[in-house]
């Protein structure tokens, strides 16, 4: 099973790949911002778990089951980052995408996905989903909440 540091890693070799056609650890490295002895533990750990190919001062290689959940990743980051956008959603996207994608199902994510491309196709529809929105508790009052932790910029703080 895949922790939420290699779903990171494995997402970010997946778009290096996309990007430049190969990836070298010294790419993760400066990429994901940690040192050169954490990025080879991790893709010693992605290595044996099937998900790339990786021998001392090579490229790294995506395997089929790399690939397969790279390109998932990646989908799932830009559908969450482009779901909270739709919302208008005004604080903290990154953030907040970052502390959903490694706890929401496939199947909620194609729920997501559908849920897009509903309202891109209906603008209507979305408009009048804006009517609708209903007024939340008031934020100052929570900031007992672990969300807080991110300490979101607001106009209101």
């Amino acid at each position: 099973m895949l922790t939420e540091s290699m779903e990171d890693y494995l997402e970010m070799t997946y778009r290096l790949i996309e990007g430049k056609g190969y990836v070298r650890a010294v790419d993760l490295c400066e990429a994901l911002q940690f040192q050169a002895s954490s990025i080879t533990k991790m893709i010693q750990k992605l290595n044996e778990a099937g998900f790339i190919n990786y021998e001392k001062y090579r490229n790294i290689a995506l395997t089929p089951l790399g690939v397969k959940y790279g390109k998932f990743l990646v989908w799932r980051d830009t559908t969450l980052k482009e779901f909270l956008k739709l919302l208008n959603s005004q604080v903290g996207i990154e953030e907040q995408v970052e502390g959903m994608e490694h706890y929401i199902t496939p199947k909620t994510m194609k729920l997501i996905g559908n849920l897009i491309t509903f309202f891109k196709s209906n603008p209507n529809a979305l408009k009048e989903f804006y009517t609708l929105q209903k007024d939340a508790p008031a934020e100052d009052c929570l900031h007992q909440l672990r969300a807080w932790e991110f300490r979101h910029a607001t106009d209101e703080t």
